[in-house]
């Protein structure tokens, strides 16, 4: 039987934060991404790919901000989705053009995913996750009064909006996901974490401004699909103790509970890295096989057990 591998990009491997992220660079880096990702079809996997879009999402947000007197803005969940399929044309041209190259006749799709989050999520009534624009107080809470929008003061002075961040009850879609997969067509999927749905008291799906934990979604995708390996591609090279300290030390490998004994020492950070550790502790739990994090330039030397850090069962 083939192996199938979940492969989660990292927002910033197709439009890292020091670039201006205009398209072209967004389709040049996604390029050079894909290069190293076709090893995995040197190796004859089956692929799931899903993606972060927190740059692209932050464009969308500001494209409203500087034109709603004109256009009406759209919800977040309408962004998502929109970015959903705007990167995944991006990914999918790129990798449909790199098969080629090689004479490779596999199919790529892309699909655009909801996924439900229960509507009793405790962030829903508690939202902390920042999204778009700084501003001053005054600005913020002018804007916060036109669009019913919940706005914090995130640093001295910057203001910005902020909305739920609830984790990933179910993935839709996820027996056409898995049949295409299965079938050895690579598929897009459940970008940005997901499009976040409900359902109401009448029992119909709903969207929600809301931006779902990517790395939940996509182990939980992983699951769905019956992924053996979980491959989070961020923009570091390993997963580090005492990170960006004096005493910073690596970590090549490690068991599901040497990570939560991490956890509980606090070694990883809430906002980048305990979320990825959390997700493949998930993962790993659901006949999962491996983890490895790492980031796009090292993804061959980590399959090999070279570089990045691998997490295994314990």
């Amino acid at each position: 039987m083939k192996k199938t591998a979940i492969i989660a990009l990292g927002g910033n491997a197709l439009s890292p934060k020091e670039e201006a992220g205009t398209i072209y660079e967004q389709f040049a880096h996604t390029r050079e991404s894909l290069s190293e990702i076709m090893e995995f079809i040197h190796q004859d996997y089956n692929l799931c790919l899903t993606h972060g879009n927190g740059p692209q999402v932050g464009d969308e947000l500001l494209r409203m901000d500087l034109t709603h007197d004109v256009v009406p803005p759209l919800p977040l969940g309408v962004c998502v989705a929109g970015t959903q399929g705007t990167i995944g044309y991006m990914i999918q041209q790129s990798f449909q053009n790199a098969l080629r190259e090689e004479n490779v006749d596999r199919e790529v799709v892309t699909l655009v995913t909801q996924v439900m989050v229960n509507a009793n999520d405790p962030s829903i009534s508690d939202p902390s996750k920042y999204i778009g624009t700084r501003y001053n107080e005054d600005e913020a809470k002018t804007m916060a009064e036109k669009f019913n929008w919940t706005v914090k003061e995130q640093e001295p002075g910057e203001w910005r909006r902020v909305v739920p961040s609830p984790d990933p009850d179910f993935i839709m879609h996820g027996i056409s996901i898995r049949t295409l997969v299965e079938a050895g067509t690579i598929v897009l999927a459940a970008g940005g974490g997901g499009i976040p749905v409900y359902n109401n008291e009448n029992n119909k799906l709903e969207g929600l401004d809301a931006v779902i934990d990517k790395d939940l979604t996509a182990a939980k995708l992983g699951r769905v699909i019956r992924a053996h390996e979980y491959y989070i591609i961020t923009d570091v090279d390993q997963v580090y103790l005492n990170y960006q300290t004096d005493n910073q030390k690596p970590i090549r490998k490690m068991s599901v509970n040497e990570a939560k004994q991490y956890q509980l020492d606090g070694q990883f950070q809430k906002g980048s890295m305990w979320p990825k550790i959390r997700s493949a502790i998930y993962f790993l739990k659901h006949h999962g096989e491996k983890v490895i994090i790492t980031n796009i330039q090292n993804v061959r030397k980590a399959m090999l057990g070279e570089a990045g850090t691998t997490i295994v069962k314990s």
